[in-house]
C-alpha cells in the first residue's frame, strides 16, 4: 500500500437526537443524527403499514373499465 493517500481514520462518537450514542472510527469526526436504528419507526415496530392490498383492489377496478387495444 502507498503511504500518504489513505485518509486518518479517529475515533468518534455518533449521537441521535434521541440520545442514543455510537462509538465509531470515521474520517470526519465525532456528529449528530436526527434518526438511529433505536429511534426510528420501522426499527422500533411503530410504522403504520399501508394496506397494500386495498390499493391493488382499486387499480384493478379503475382500470377494469378500459378497453384492450
Amino acid at each position: 500500500m502507498k503511504e500518504g493517500i489513505h485518509p486518518n481514520y479517529v475515533m468518534s462518537t455518533v449521537t441521535c437526537a434521541c440520545g442514543s450514542a455510537v462509538t465509531t472510527r470515521t474520517t470526519r469526526g465525532s456528529f449528530t443524527t436526527d434518526v438511529c436504528s433505536a429511534c426510528h419507526p420501522f426499527y422500533t415496530g411503530k410504522a403504520k403499514v399501508m394496506d397494500v392490498a386495498g390499493r391493488v383492489d382499486k387499480f384493478r377496478k379503475k382500470y377494469a373499465a378500459t378497453q384492450k387495444s
